[in-house]
């Protein structure tokens, strides 16, 4: 009787262990309801967060799940930032280009003309002040988000253009779709400039509301069917050789996970760094080579418009430095890093004969 007693004890014990170990498992799981500002069918630019929520369940073996949310399915892309903060949702993925017209050094986090390639974008970030900086500027501005650079894009096009573009002045009167900083350098030379979401591009064509549009690279450029519109595809991307996109985690939902999902997620987030610059890179010349069944008309940029676009940078760089103290504590130090970096590019890489 007394045997049975303790094996009835020893199980209920055992019982009471388990069920507490499955409790707390169960609390320790995660769910990151994820809006995005690109759709997921969109190579290199939705690809990569759904590649991150797959990938996130099965390195965590399940704790950590990420539902995402097409765009305007749960919040707005222009609304995402706010939304995380606020903890509407807890986390979004987007690029901090879009919140620039708020915060001016935000565009410096996504895509900078003339700026750093992939490479040195990322070195910048993670083995400079890149990152510290980029968390900075959502803090001293008090947006309750932690930040995670999670994928980069290679260079994008820079525009289609329904005639040929030789000289500054065949840019003046033009409306045109454009993003970023570069938007305001081509304000500069007397384009009126636009930043429409991916999926309305087309129909401004048709329209005649734009003449013109940049808005990724080749393949996603041909997914959206500019090409059926407007015949010339200009390169190379001045305004964004590298472009950085951001998972945004609500503060208090980071605050209560472990050191261990922590680290699921940023080291998640750093992988999905080189899948989508692996991804970008490969698909793009495939369809370079078939634009011309299109009737695509490629061109490079001549000297002259290439340094037109890059004083016309300086400008835009000299009013935002001197308007915001933040942009210019973020442009100094980038400018700093690429200032040391050019040492080692000059030296270590090959040049390449641009094809024009």
């Amino acid at each position: 009787m007394k045997k049975f007693t303790k094996t009835l004890i020893s199980a209920a014990v055992i019982t009471a262990a388990m069920s507490a170990v499955t409790t707390a498992q169960a609390a320790d799981k995660l769910l990151l309801k994820t809006p995005i500002a690109f759709g997921s069918h969109l190579p290199a630019l939705g690809t990569p967060i759904k590649w991150v929520s797959e990938q996130l369940k099965l390195v965590s073996d399940g704790s950590i799940k990420m539902k995402v949310y097409e765009p305007n399915k749960l919040v707005s892309p222009p609304e995402i930032l706010d939304a995380v903060s606020s903890g509407k949702v807890n986390s979004g993925y987007a690029t901090a280009g879009y919140w620039q017209g708020k915060l001016p050094a935000a565009a410096l986090f996504s895509s900078v003309p003339f700026g750093p390639e992939a490479g040195e974008y990322m070195a910048w970030l993670y083995y400079g002040n890149g990152l510290k900086l980029y968390q900075e500027m959502y803090d001293s501005n008090g947006y309750n988000v932690k930040v995670i650079p999670c994928a980069i894009n290679a260079p994008e096009t820079s525009g289609w253009f329904a005639k040929p573009i030789e000289k500054p002045e065949d840019l003046k009167g033009l409306n045109m779709r454009f993003f970023g900083l570069g938007a305001s350098v081509m304000e500069k030379l007397g384009v009126s400039t636009t930043q429409l979401p991916g999926g309305e591009i087309f129909g401004a064509l048709e329209k005649g509301a734009i003449d013109a549009s940049e808005f990724s690279q080749p393949a996603v450029d041909k997914l959206l069917g500019f090409h059926k519109i407007v015949k010339y595809n200009y390169f190379p991307g001045w305004h964004q050789q590298a472009t950085v996109f951001e998972l945004l985690i609500n503060k208090d939902t980071w605050g209560k996970m472990s050191k261990g999902q922590q680290a699921i997620v940023e080291t998640t987030c750093k992988a999905s760094m080189t899948n989508s610059i692996a991804e970008g890179e490969s698909m793009q010349f495939p369809e370079m080579e078939q634009a011309s069944k299109n009737g695509v008309k490629i061109r490079y940029w001549n000297d002259t418009m290439l340094k037109t676009f890059e004083e016309a940078w300086g400008e835009v760089v000299a009013e935002k430095t001197a308007a915001d103290p933040f942009f210019k504590k973020v442009w100094d130090d980038m400018s700093e890093f690429r200032g040391r970096y050019d040492l080692w590019e000059a030296n270590a890489f090959l040049p390449r004969a641009k094809q024009k």
